[in-house]
């Protein structure tokens, strides 16, 4: 099979001739530059011989255009992050914009999947990542955020409206440049951070409208839940095809969640980020572990579903510290596990 073809079986839960697989990090020294993350990502795709590309973008692009303040280090090992809020008062929510897809540092990441159409064509599959809406405002104002909605609930509807209209409008000109489907991310999916009453009416209508937007056009459609007490079964319930959690860390774990949906499962490999004082750390299998270590973690996860319906990789981004043999070694995995 080739990745295309694999991926599209996994996703079907069809058999595979061995589960897919990738990995994927940021890579901040170069992810200011469009070509140069385009050509390191094909780069480190084709070197460890992996299935599919999930596109980079700094975690904070979408918010740099509507006047938040990113601190950028252009440092492998130390991710831009936001210096100073882009909301200040009620009046700058109605004061955001639509954006077009090609403006700005949004404009950039477009570029770069433009270029990784180009290096990478039919060859390896390739997803673009993507936030919801109010993950995009909760980025672009901090907690005042949940103060605004209690304050003005409608001035937040505004914003969100045009937040979405731009994601919709960047869907568009990706999926005209080819991308194979999109990496939709929730940070706010989660009982820790969020209640239901606010996620159904703040949340859902507007990941819907996004969703709607790629669901029949693209084939790899990814729902990432991040956080830990996870609204699994709301997130389960969007029209993405494939699911991914921090499921080596909080619940449920593969074979609980197989119990209540048959959707693909893109995870099995244990990657926990979290900010100490602004800098991003990591719980790491990928970066802590031998290969003979990574080997039996992959060889675990795909057992959980018997190597149906999966597509192998981590819970969230990967530390870039991570060393080639384990970059290495969880590709074999796929490969010396007994099927």
């Amino acid at each position: 099979m080739n990745r295309e073809q694999r991926i599209k079986a996994a996703l079907k839960s069809q058999d595979v001739d061995r589960v897919p697989v990738s990995i994927w990090m940021h890579f901040s020294d170069v992810d200011q530059d469009p070509r140069a993350l385009a050509e390191t990502q094909v780069e480190f795709a084709k070197k460890y011989d992996y299935d599919y590309i999930k596109l980079m973008p700094f975690g904070t692009y979408t918010i740099q255009d509507w006047g938040a303040r990113i601190k950028i280090y252009c440092d492998k090992y130390k991710e831009p992050i936001v210096e100073d809020t882009g909301i200040k008062k009620i009046s700058d929510w109605q004061n955001l914009e639509v954006l077009p897809a090609i403006y700005g540092t949004w404009g950039k990441q477009l570029q770069m999947c433009q270029h990784v159409s180009r290096l990478a064509g039919k060859e390896i599959p390739f997803i673009q990542t993507i936030f919801s809406p109010f993950t995009v405002a909760n980025k672009l104002a901090g907690s005042k955020l949940f103060e605004d909605i209690k304050t003005d609930p409608k001035a937040v509807h505004q914003a969100l409206e045009v937040i979405t209209q731009t994601n919709l409008n960047f869907i568009k000109a990706n999926i005209e440049a080819g991308v194979s489907g999109f990496f939709f991310a929730t940070q706010n999916a989660s009982y820790d951070v969020n209640d239901e009453a606010v996620f159904e009416e703040f949340c859902v209508p507007y990941d819907l409208k996004v969703f709607d937007a790629y669901k029949d056009e693209t084939y790899f459609n990814v729902s990432h839940i991040h956080g830990d007490n996870i609204m699994f079964d709301k997130i389960e319930a969007y029209p993405g095809n494939c699911l991914n959690w921090h499921d080596r860390h909080t619940e449920p774990d593969f074979k609980e969640a197989r119990k209540r949906t048959d959707k693909c499962f893109l995870g099995g490999i244990m990657e926990v980020p979290y900010f100490v004082d602004g800098v991003l750390r990591y719980n790491s299998i990928m970066a802590s572990s031998t290969p003979e270590e990574i080997e039996k973690h992959v060889h675990e996860a795909i057992a959980q579903v018997d190597g149906k319906g999966l597509i192998l990789g981590p819970g969230c981004v990967t530390d870039p510290k991570t060393s080639e043999e384990n970059l290495f070694a969880v590709r074999k995995a796929t490969e010396s596990y007994k099927y």
